[in-house]
């Protein structure tokens, strides 16, 4: 059986950690979108190729292997900061967008998280779940997940730039974040990883029951 879970929300929302315990157990290949921008503008840099060149950006997005993404390198802060740039191109994220419905498409089907995906990547989806928390919650994880690797960071500052980043997310033109009409709305600011986890599970399995009804 075919199962696509759609898993959208703002960035240090908990859905990362969240899809990847959902893909273990419901046995699914994860694909975190956001790393597919992060890998294209990685390797224009690799290439020593300019990031502002749309011809250059579309070219690397179509020779992506979404097998090969590796978080450790492609979760620095500078890729990030490049990815921001190239994300904007309109050709980037058609190129892209076609990659992350392909790998939706497998005969086993998938789990994807990004910003869209619900509402743009995979309409379709069996379950949509848009994971949110406060700003200041989301901006405290990313503080102590800086200061848990020995580096210095300031919460205010990364107050800010939460705030900035959902602003810019959610007011852009072009796929906006924000939940798909039929999404389950899932607020993690008081919740640990394994509470928001049997929450997800609880979803996914009444969405699958309710499917065998129909």
């Amino acid at each position: 059986m075919t199962l696509i879970i759609a898993i959208d929300g703002p960035a240090a929302s908990g859905k990362g950690t969240l899809c990847r315990k959902l893909a273990e157990h419901f046995n699914l290949p994860h694909l975190d979108t956001g790393l597919t921008f992060r890998a294209v503008a990685h390797a224009l840099r690799q290439d020593g190729l300019p990031l502002d060149e749309e011809a250059l950006a579309q070219k690397a997005a179509k020779e992506i292997d979404l097998s090969r993404l590796d978080k450790s390198i492609l979760s620095a802060h500078d890729i990030g900061e490049a990815a921001s740039k190239v994300a904007v191109m309109p050709s980037v994220r058609k190129a892209l967008l076609e990659a992350q419905r392909a790998f939706a498409s497998q005969p086993s089907g998938a789990i994807l998280d990004g910003r869209d995906i619900g509402t743009v990547v995979c309409p379709d989806a069996d379950v949509k779940l848009f994971v949110t928390a406060s700003p200041e919650v989301r901006a405290q994880r990313r503080t102590d997940e800086i200061l848990a690797k020995g580096q210095e960071a300031n919460f205010d500052q990364i107050l800010q730039d939460v705030k900035k980043r959902d602003e810019r997310d959610m007011n852009r033109s072009d796929a906006p974040l924000k939940p798909a009409e039929n999404a389950h709305l899932l607020d993690t600011s008081k919740l640990d990883i394994e509470s928001a986890f049997q929450q997800a599970v609880s979803l996914v399995e009444k969405a699958l029951a309710q499917r065998s009804l129909d």
